[in-house]
């Protein structure tokens, strides 16, 4: 069993589902991802994800209620507001999946939050294969990474505007690029 606590700016953890998910101060993240590697055993980093909670606990929000088998379709939506979505902390929850390649093999996801124009460590220093997720998340999200080698777009296009992921992207009305057919 290991020991989160140990975890620089560790907050929180919990196991659900059968996941185990570590809440790290964002100003640390670097610092732990360090020790997680170094102390923990957790050698490999499998992938960084952003999630965008823009109006997450707010009117009109809605989903279904699901079961460790799936979405209980005898349940009805939330939008009778008998579960509502528990609030978070700030707009983006920031997710370092690791990997420790052991016998048994452990994973754990260490989770750190920022508002839009906050900006995190980056963690290339760590695990050098970190640097294209976190130029996947920059350009997808709009997240900024400290200290990156080669911050930039990395999906999109160098002129495009926005970030496609983000909950407040504008939808339609975007002209198509198609190249001249001959």
């Amino acid at each position: 069993m290991t020991d989160w606590n140990t975890l620089p700016g560790y907050v929180s953890h919990k196991d659900a589902l059968g996941e185990t998910t570590v809440t790290i101060e964002s100003a640390q993240i670097r610092a732990a991802c360090e020790h997680a590697k170094t102390q923990l055993g957790f050698s490999m980093l499998s992938d960084i994800v952003a999630t965008d909670y823009l109006g997450w606990g707010g009117k009109g929000v809605s989903g279904y209620i699901a079961t460790s088998t799936g979405r209980d379709i005898n349940f009805p939506m939330t939008q009778g507001l008998q579960t509502l979505p528990e609030l978070k902390p700030k707009r983006f929850a920031v997710n370092y999946h690791l990997l420790a390649l052991r016998q048994p093999p452990e994973r754990v996801r260490l989770q750190t939050w920022v508002d839009d124009g906050e900006s995190l460590d980056s963690v290339v220093s760590v695990w050098p294969g970190a640097d294209w997720y976190e130029r996947e998340q920059f350009d997808m999200m709009g997240i900024v990474f400290d200290g990156h080698p080669n911050l930039a777009r990395l999906l999109m296009d160098d002129d495009w505007e926005g970030h496609p992921l983000r909950k407040d992207y504008p939808i339609g009305g975007e002209p198509v690029r198609f190249s001249e057919a001959e």
